[in-house]
C-alpha cells in the first residue's frame, strides 16, 4: 500500500505521498518576496526557519483561490539540487490520508489539460473515482532558486 495525502484544489482532488509532508499547518499570510513569480506568495516562519509558499492553484494557472477556514499549508520535503528544502504549499483544504495498493494506480494520461502531464505522478483508483496523484517534486523543480535561497537562511 501506498499512503496519500488527499486535498481539495479549486473543486478537484489530489493526493501528495506522506513520506514528502511533514506537517500540515493553520494558513498563516505569507510575507510577500519581491521579484517572485506569482505562484509564490511569500515565505513563514516554521520554528525559527523561512519557509517559502507557493499557490499551486496559480502554479496550475488558475487564479488563487479565496482564503477560508479550511485553507492550510502543506509543509512538504523535497529534494532539489540533491539537498532537502523544505516548503509549503497552499491548499483550500486537507481531506484523508488513503491508502492506494500500487495495483490501483493507472499512469497518467496523455491528455493536453491545465496541469502538465509531467506534474501527474499517476491516477489512484479510489472508491470508483480518480485521484490525481501529483510528482510534487517536478512540480517544484523550477523553485530550485527560491528553495536553495530559503534553505540557505
Amino acid at each position: 500500500m501506498q499512503q496519500h495525502l488527499t486535498f481539495v484544489l479549486g473543486g478537484e482532488v489530489f493526493a501528495i505521498g506522506i513520506l514528502a509532508i511533514k506537517e500540515i499547518i493553520a494558513y498563516t499570510a505569507p510575507t510577500a518576496v519581491p521579484m517572485t513569480s506569482a505562484h509564490v506568495c511569500g515565505v513563514i516562519d516554521v520554528r525559527g526557519a523561512a519557509v517559502p509558499v507557493l499557490d499551486l492553484s496559480v502554479r496550475f494557472g488558475n487564479a488563487a483561490a479565496p482564503v477560508t477556514k479550511r485553507t492550510c499549508i502543506v509543509i512538504l520535503e523535497v529534494t532539489s539540487a540533491d539537498a532537502p528544502n523544505t516548503i509549503g504549499i497552499v491548499v483550500d483544504a486537507v481531506n484523508a490520508v488513503l491508502d492506494i495498493p500500487p495495483a490501483e494506480i493507472e499512469p497518467p494520461p496523455a491528455l493536453s489539460g491545465r496541469i502538465r502531464s509531467d506534474f501527474i505522478q499517476g491516477l489512484g483508483k479510489v472508491n470508483g473515482r480518480f485521484v490525481i496523484l501529483l510528482d510534487i517534486e517536478r512540480i517544484l523543480a523550477s523553485e530550485a532558486t527560491l528553495l536553495d535561497r530559503a534553505g540557505a537562511q
